[in-house]
């Protein structure tokens, strides 16, 4: 059991995931975006399916890092999620639910502003995959210490976190190209966690959509419009 974790609320792990496994899941990501351009070039799909990814909208339409590409649920990524969650217990101490991953690959002049996370990633982890360093901060003093800390991490490399309660922020990027992968997961005996298990999906590897409240909201919708205009 890691005391510094329960303490601090963040870990550094180095080479969490082999530089091998780094470097096959970079450039996976990378093609995957290149075949996601063409398929939107050609109309092969609407730019509303996500199973390929999506380039993220601005902070008022639900992004975060707008015009970058991003991938929710990639089945190689909620792989990752599995395998690495015993890593991620074992420096927590803390035994977990996994709910979903995360990749994007940031463009120069992206910047993460600063932020807390929402229940699901009450316990983060972020991976360096490859292409350009972009360190991440974190401020384990609830603002106190505006400045914060930084990690400046390797491929393989990662960092594990409390989403919720941290605040976390990357600065303007100078570099071109950055592929980071986000791992979430839920303490397993925090309240309701266990209705969080995957997001809300019934397997990983599904988009958000699959998400149960994501489709709660559109049977009801389906439901209320059927009654209004029958």
């Amino acid at each position: 059991m890691k005391s510094n974790f329960k303490k601090n609320h963040y870990v550094l792990v180095k080479k969490a995931v082999s530089k091998e496994i780094a470097t096959f899941l970079y450039n996976y990501f990378i093609i995957k975006q290149k075949v996601y351009d063409l398929a939107l070039k050609e109309r092969y799909v609407s730019p509303f399916e996500k199973m390929l990814g999506v380039y993220e909208r601005s902070v008022q339409q639900g992004g975060q890092v707008p015009g970058t590409y991003a991938n929710y649920g990639d089945i190689a990524g909620d792989t990752l999620l599995l395998k690495t969650q015993n890593i991620v217990e074992e420096n927590t101490g803390i035994q977990l639910y996994p709910n979903y991953s995360y990749a994007r690959n940031y463009k120069k002049g992206d910047e993460l502003v600063r932020h807390v996370d929402r229940n699901t990633c009450e316990i983060s982890t972020t991976i360096f995959l490859g292409g350009d360093q972009w360190p991440i901060h974190l401020d384990p003093t609830k603002g106190k210490n505006k400045k914060g800390i930084s990690f400046n991490l390797k491929p393989g490399d990662m960092v594990i976190y409390r989403g919720d309660i941290l605040e976390h922020w990357r600065e303007p990027f100078e570099g071109e190209s950055c592929v980071q992968i986000f791992l979430h997961y839920s303490n397993i005996k925090t309240k309701n966690a266990k209705e969080d298990l995957y997001d809300g999906r019934p397997s990983v590897g599904l988009p958000s959509w699959f998400n149960r409240k994501w489709q709660n909201s559109i049977r009801n919708d389906k439901l209320g419009r059927i009654k209004k205009y029958n």
